[in-house]
């Protein structure tokens, strides 16, 4: 006789190769066990993921329609409901949890099994997903059958479990190295690693408009402050930064210390020059708006005013892997970053939060204005700043 569910194992276990996602995986899975027999209503799969600001990714699946997607916090663990949860169950016993949901309620029913019952949820089970790492997950199943899953069903859904776990690890291992290559080296650069750009020296030549800042006073500020408040100091300098770049089409390639490198990048032949250009210049009012808030808000407590310097050119970069074997970083040098260094060097002196140079000045001439010929180190003649028209001659601009 054939078995159905032979089909569902055989494809898991060839690595569910027609659905790249893991929604799509989730989609087709349930709906192939649907197909079979097996009366699913709801199934939910919850990934614990190793991110700086994601607990873990759920996906939840209903008949006929597409699978939901969401991420939780990592403050959802001391929510209640997280807390009274069976998955926590799971998490903590490694053992399947069941809640038949045919008799009375109860005293000690959850308000979401509560919920599950209302909706007609004869039977609920939380089987945990274990990777090969240890670490342990979760896949729940739900029925409105009348009596809740017979032997059959469960048994059905157990033989699927493990190379479903299977699949669901190489998935989340995928997501993994995307979200942490994205988090410490870039979206860009991140894509170009996972693509293979991964041998050193394996660098491009790129356009593009360079942003390079810097925070005013830092040496003294954490001269005076203990290590703990100097980090939450620079998380918040920098969070006033930072979204400020991505909305506006940038991408942070490094920290430096108090200091931030990122670019924006520009077509080769400079067809959407001005454009980027433009974008860079929103972003820098954003982030001298957020600095300014973050000053007036906790400038006082810390003793110090807060207040950063930013330099913007244009030029051509090398953008790629630099370093040692065994130990590379995805960043960009060249003359261009070189001269936006000393740019932010000069700044402070001005008065001024931002300092652009002559080329990036020459796309948004109507909203620049010239500050003088300044001597740079490692230039052979004089380079002009210039300013943004809207900020103060001899303030430092918030």
């Amino acid at each position: 006789m054939a078995d159905p569910i032979s089909d569902v194992v055989n494809w898991l276990m060839d690595g569910a190769r027609s659905a790249q996602q893991g929604d799509q995986v989730l989609k087709k899975l349930c709906d192939d066990l649907l197909a079979c027999g097996i009366p699913l209503w709801r199934v939910a799969v919850f990934v614990r993921t190793l991110h700086p600001d994601v607990f873990g990714r759920s996906f939840v699946w209903r008949p006929g329609a597409d699978v939901v997607v969401s991420q939780a916090p990592h403050t959802i663990t001391t929510r209640d409901d997280y807390l009274r949860s069976p998955v926590l169950a799971v998490y903590e016993t490694g053992k399947p949890v069941r809640h038949l949901l045919t008799g009375p309620p109860g005293a000690d029913e959850t308000p979401f099994l509560a919920d599950l019952r209302a909706e007609g949820v004869t039977d609920y089970v939380a089987i945990p997903l274990a990777f090969t790492d240890g670490s342990l997950h979760c896949a729940t199943w739900s029925t409105k059958h009348p009596g809740g899953f017979t032997d059959e069903h469960r048994d059905a859904v157990r033989r699927i479990i493990h190379p479903f776990a299977r699949v669901a690890e190489i998935r989340a291992l995928q997501r993994t190295a995307s979200n942490l290559l994205d988090t410490y080296v870039g979206n860009n650069a991140g894509a170009r690693v996972l693509a293979g750009q991964i041998r050193r020296g394996h660098a491009d030549k790129i356009h593009a408009a360079i942003w390079l800042s810097d925070m005013r006073g830092f040496t003294t500020l954490s001269d005076r402050l203990p290590p703990e408040a100097i980090v939450d100091v620079l998380n918040r300098y920098f969070e006033c930064q930072v979204p400020a770049v991505l909305e506006h089409g940038g991408e942070v390639l490094k920290f430096m210390g108090d200091g931030l490198l990122a670019i924006f990048p520009i077509a080769s032949d400079d067809a959407d020059v001005n454009e980027v250009c433009a974008r860079v210049l929103e972003a820098a009012r954003a982030a001298r708006a957020n600095v300014a808030a973050f000053d007036a808000s906790d400038g006082g407590k810390l003793g110090h005013t807060l207040r950063f310097g930013l330099a913007l050119h244009v030029g051509e970069v090398l953008y790629g892997n630099i370093g040692a074997a065994g130990r590379l970083d995805f960043t960009c040098i060249g003359p261009a970053v070189n001269l936006a260094a000393r740019l932010e060097k000069i700044v402070a002196k001005l008065g001024r939060t931002v300092i652009a140079s002559e080329r990036f000045a020459q796309q948004c001439q109507s909203e620049m204005e010239p500050l003088g010929e300044f001597a740079v180190a490692g230039f052979a003649s004089p380079q002009i700043g210039y300013g943004m028209q809207d900020e103060a001659t001899g303030a430092a601009a918030a």
